[in-house]
């Protein structure tokens, strides 16, 4: 697996330019432990099925349709949710079919998105790698393109945009926030960071992989103990993520479950915006403190996901 790079970003920007949103920033402050923080959020959660995931996806289906690499047989991809819901949006918007693999744990918040966007929802096993073993399967008996739902080069690609977005509309230096799957997005904002720039990955720590790989000095597999586990539920960190940000300012910090639960509460009581457990993730470190502000630096919250009930 190899890196990133700026340009790979840059060339993903113009594949997906016009056919995905280019979501906003909203700039407030936060009631933190330290006192009032002011904070910009990326709004991300409002793009086309309600994720960040289209991005990388559409960016993966028209560059192998512009190789020659995509067929009748459509694209296939497992998933948790999210990335089955960026991979149904791109199938649609690029006129080709989709299949998605999924745990049969996958809120049916996310199944029921799948299967209104038309695609086939097939449900294997209780963890992700279950679902991806049976789509790699599935894939080699149909033909269909097999998009993985973080460790591709055009899908971490894709997720780079939103960074290209935050660079365009913000003067640096900017300190990015951002929850952490398998590392997908973490591993797109780290190929745009300018100088200056700062990126935090944030935890449950039942779901660390990204935490853990720091400390073991390489991707390891991890345990899975968390409420955001069903979008933050890889069980290893990408190697494409874990090449990227080799030597790059990214750091790794941690929170509870109980203080992400507190965390999507409190977006949804001061500002009425609802996200899933995953994303109230990146919240969390900066309502507790974990993660703070800089001098001369923006802080910025993507708030990536927003695939979930309206229980509060």
């Amino acid at each position: 697996m190899g890196v990133v790079t700026l340009d790979d970003v840059v060339a993903a920007r113009e594949r997906i330019s016009g056919d995905v949103r280019r979501t906003p920033e909203f700039a407030t402050s936060l009631d933190t432990v330290d006192g009032r923080v002011d904070v910009v959020f990326k709004l991300e959660y409002l793009q086309a099925g309600g994720c960040f995931k289209p991005r990388g996806s559409l960016n993966a289906v028209r560059h192998a349709r512009a190789a020659g690499q995509l067929d009748d047989a459509g694209i296939l991809v497992a998933s948790g949710g999210n990335a089955a819901i960026g991979a149904a949006w791109a199938a649609r918007i690029a006129g080709t079919s989709c299949t998605v693999v999924v745990p049969e744990t996958a809120p049916q918040v996310k199944v029921d998105s799948l299967r209104a966007l038309g695609a086939d929802v097939r449900q294997v096993g209780d963890r992700y790698q279950q679902a991806a073993d049976a789509a790699a399967e599935m894939a080699g008996r149909s033909g269909a393109l097999l998009l993985h739902a973080y460790d591709q080069p055009d899908i971490v690609a894709g997720a780079g945009t939103i960074g290209l977005e935050l660079a365009d509309d913000i003067a640096g230096p900017l300190t990015t926030v951002v929850c952490v799957g398998g590392g997908g997005l973490l591993g797109g904002l780290t190929a745009v960071q300018r100088p200056g720039d700062r990126i935090i990955g944030v935890e449950p720590a039942g779901a660390s992989c990204l935490h853990q790989a720091l400390e073991a000095g390489r991707p390891v597999p991890v345990e899975l103990d968390s409420v955001a586990a069903d979008s933050l539920g890889a069980t290893r960190l990408g190697d494409i993520c874990w090449s990227t940000i080799a030597g790059r300012a990214v750091t790794s910090v941690v929170v509870s479950d109980a203080d992400l639960i507190a965390a999507r509460r409190h977006l949804w009581e001061a500002f009425r915006i609802l996200v899933e457990p995953g994303t109230a993730t990146a919240v969390a470190a900066v309502l507790t403190g974990v993660v703070r502000p800089e001098p001369d630096s923006t802080l910025c919250v993507v708030l990536c996901g927003a695939n979930t009930s309206a229980t509060i």
